[in-house]
């Protein structure tokens, strides 16, 4: 309690000395503010100084967040701030004599920094003096030799006494105990020191009494009043009736900080007006607080009175020291002198750099302004040795703003982009103003974070992947792959497709791809006849918020293998018959007989197909074109020749391996139907009657029934579309119906389709032709009758028939 009210009772002392400064204080409050405070020294430690939280405006439940701190290399020992109330309290014990000396005013400063949003406050604290210090004589027993010869009103002069404290807590009074000889005048020097005079009353008697001891007492002016005392000890000595006097009472010099050592500071003088031993003058350092103090620093040559520094001055340690010299004569009598000595200061000490706050990393997204770091910088010289200035070494997007007295704040002056540097080593350098100037450097790394301000990118634009069908299905076929400069999650991709093609096709039936590798897998085999190409669209898309994409076209194109045989169109094997062809005995060599057509639902080199004939015999009547298909007459044909030939065509494509198909013709040589029955029976007969006579007029029979019944069918027919349609092709009663789209896939083979012939039908079954035509001619059905009756003719349909009767009826197709 009794420390509790001590503290109180201070707080509420200085409220009232604290006033002006907090008017001032809220006035400049938006840049930086300033607060004075005044407590006396000796403070016990923990004692309350004021409620600094409240006199700056801050709110008390803020100040952990808002990091409110004491900012000094000095004072930052002394003091310290509870950031639950907000209090400033005494952290140590507080020496005015210590920090200040016997200067008249005592401050200890600091900065209060308080950050979210930034702000500065200088604090000043007056020390104030009390009493804690009594007088104090050096030395205490002061020793005065004079001659009995010494006149009334002779002056000694005494070493004053001193007194750490200032102002009315210093020396005010001396006082001399009583005797009968002497007296004390006390007379002020130009530095408001004491100047004490022992003065002789009246005159001394050696043989009387050779020693006198008076006691000097020294008071202050505090509460209470402290003293100190001395013992004068007057010695009464033979004549020496002049002491030294010097040149001057008090010797001022200044000195440069970095002198070198054993320099020379001054030379003091003193004279005495005695002769021989009384006046040879020995000069010493008087003994005293300061001289004390100062003891290794300076020496002093006894005989010349020279001054010569023994160690390097520190402008920033002490600027002044204060000496008393002293010059003894022979005869024992001394004279006193002060020498004041002022250290200039030199640039001798580089700033110092303090990072007071700092943001490890900012994102790449930060708007220019943005506050990086807060510093502090500090240089112990005075004057222009202590100026500094600030700035950043390298050419980065950042700058130096001073903040307020010797704060610095480091911001951006435009985006950064952590994909083009992820990261930075700011320099910052400070220089003071002396000559030579000093500069200190202070790295500071920043890390840029990432932000999800790119893409993922496809290295093309389209990717073109080629797969061969009958794949085997879960294989992977191929890989796309994009690129992010981001990072962490902006930077991992996820990859998607959709289908483009124009057919409603469901691409997950057939594709797949790896979300997280952009590998595609096919979900079942591939039919090149089925599906040639797919066209999809790759979408990546990064994981950022919100997730970037983009987008690439794949094209899958299918490559055909050779997994289909040849398909015959024509002749048609379908009901297992083989299809006979009637050959005009009377044909001329190179013929057209048939022609086989086929298809084949490969593409490219798997459809080239080639024809050929199989269990031929020699020497054989007919040839067969190995690219069209087309079979022709090799001969002419004799009477003894067999009339009956069944060929075995094989239609082989150009894969590898090769697939084939194979059709069974059966043609026969013959002008008319009635000659079919006779011949076969006489080619029968000269063979095995017995076992072919009876198979030969079955079919015979069938033949003639079949072909007859067709033909009055057709006849029919085309009469009846007649009037309609002139150029009906009569292509349906001879070839099974066929899709157009399935001739326009097999567009690629050596076979042109639909490939244009003509195929003749008489009414003689016996005579019958096929006819090429060139492609896309038109041929008029007039000129399909042939009116001549010469019989037969194996020309083509291009021209008038020649050699046919006007029964016989020819229909083309092409």
């Amino acid at each position: 309690m009794l420390k509790l009210n001590e503290n109180l009772q201070t707080y509420k002392g200085i409220r009232w000395q604290v006033i002006f400064s907090f008017l001032f204080s809220w006035l400049y409050h938006s840049v930086s503010g300033q607060i004075h405070y005044s407590i006396v020294e000796e403070k016990r430690k923990d004692s309350v100084i004021a409620n600094i939280a409240e006199d700056l405006g801050l709110d008390i439940n803020n100040l952990s967040s808002r990091k409110l701190q004491i900012v000094s290399h000095v004072s930052e020992k002394y003091f310290y701030v509870n950031l639950g109330n907000g209090i400033l309290y005494v952290k140590d014990r507080i020496d005015r004599e210590t920090l200040c000396r016997k200067a008249t005013t005592c401050f200890l400063k600091f900065d209060v920094m308080v950050e979210n949003p930034l702000y500065f406050f200088n604090v000043h604290i007056e020390i104030q003096d009390i009493n804690d210090n009594a007088p104090v004589f050096f030395p205490d027993t002061i020793k005065v030799e004079t001659i009995e010869l010494t006149l009334p009103g002779a002056r000694f002069a005494l070493q004053s006494a001193e007194d750490p404290d200032i102002g009315i807590n210093s020396i005010q009074t001396y006082k001399l105990s009583d005797n009968h000889y002497f007296t004390l005048s006390d007379t002020n020097r130009e530095d408001g020191s004491s100047f004490l005079e022992l003065v002789l009353e009246k005159s001394l008697d050696r043989e009387t009494q050779n020693i006198h001891e008076l006691i000097l007492i020294a008071y202050d002016g505090g509460n209470p009043v402290r003293s100190g005392t001395a013992i004068i000890k007057v010695i009464i000595t033979d004549a020496n009736d002049n002491a030294p006097v010097f040149a001057q009472n008090v010797y001022k010099v200044s000195i440069n900080e970095n002198a070198p050592v054993n320099s020379t500071v001054i030379i003091v003088e003193a004279t005495d007006k005695d002769e021989g031993t009384n006046a040879q003058i020995t000069y010493s350092f008087s003994k005293s607080s300061e001289s004390i103090h100062h003891t290794g620093m300076f020496s002093i040559n006894c005989t010349s009175g020279e001054i010569k520094t023994n160690k390097k001055f520190d402008f920033e340690e002490l600027i002044k020291y204060e000496l008393s010299v002293q010059a003894k004569d022979g005869g024992g009598l001394v004279a006193h002198a002060k020498v004041l000595i002022e250290v200039i200061d030199d640039n001798d000490n580089a700033p110092q750099i303090i990072v007071t706050s700092l943001s490890s990393s900012i994102p790449e997204d930060s708007e220019p302004g943005t506050v990086i770091a807060v510093i502090k910088v500090h240089d112990q010289d005075s004057g222009e040795n202590g100026e500094v200035d600030c700035q950043i070494a390298e050419k980065v997007p950042f700058e130096v703003m001073l903040s307020s007295n010797r704060f610095y704040k480091i911001v951006t002056t435009k985006p950064v982009d952590r994909e083009k540097i992820p990261s930075y080593n700011i320099t910052v350098v400070a220089t003071d103003r002396g000559s030579p100037p000093l500069s200190t450097r202070r790295s500071i790394r920043l890390e840029i974070s990432d932000t999800n301000d790119n893409p993922p990118v496809f290295f093309k634009s389209t990717f073109v992947a080629y797969v061969s069908e009958n794949n085997l299905p879960g294989s992977s076929i191929y890989s796309v792959k994009a690129s992010d400069p981001d990072a962490g999650d902006n930077a991992k991709i996820m990859y998607s497709f959709f289908n483009t093609n124009t057919e409603d096709l469901s691409m997950a039936t057939y594709l797949s791809i790896n979300i997280e590798t952009g590998v595609l897998y096919a979900q079942k085999s591939f039919d090149y006849e089925e599906n040639k190409e797919f066209v999809l669209q790759v979408t990546a898309r990064d994981n950022g918020s919100p997730p970037l994409s983009s987008n690439a076209t794949l094209i899958i194109r299918i490559v055909d293998q050779n997994d289909n045989a040849p398909k015959i169109l024509y002749p048609s094997s379908e009901n297992g018959l083989s299809m006979f062809e009637m050959v005009p005995f009377s044909s001329e060599p190179g013929s057209l007989i048939t022609k086989v057509v086929a298809v084949d639902e490969d593409s490219g080199h798997n459809s080239w197909l080639s024809y050929h004939f199989m269990q031929v015999s020699e020497p054989f009547y007919f040839i067969i074109n190995e690219i069209t298909g087309e079979i022709r007459t090799s001969r002419v044909f004799q009477g003894k020749d067999i009339l009956n030939h069944k060929v075995v065509v094989m239609v082989k494509d150009n894969g590898v391996p090769s697939l084939s198909a194979t059709t069974t013709l059966n043609l026969v040589i013959a002008d008319s139907f009635q000659q079919v029955v006779p011949k076969i029976d006489s080619h029968a007969n000269d063979g095995n009657p017995d076992s072919n006579l009876q198979l030969y007029l079955v079919v015979a029979l069938a033949l003639i029934s079949l072909l007859f019944i067709v033909t009055i069918v057709v006849f029919i027919i085309s009469k009846c579309r007649g009037s309609k349609s002139p150029t009906t092709s009569f292509s349906t009663s001879l070839y099974p119906p066929m899709d157009p789209r399935v001739l326009s896939m097999y567009s690629d083979g050596t076979l042109t389709l639909p490939y244009p012939y003509n195929f003749c039908v008489t009414l003689d079954s016996a005579d019958n032709d096929f006819t090429l035509i060139p492609p896309n001619q038109n041929v008029p059905v007039e000129n399909l009758i042939d009116t001549d009756d010469s019989g037969l003719g194996s020309e083509s349909c291009n021209n008038p028939l020649a050699n046919r009767s006007t029964e016989q009826l020819k229909y083309c197709e092409c």
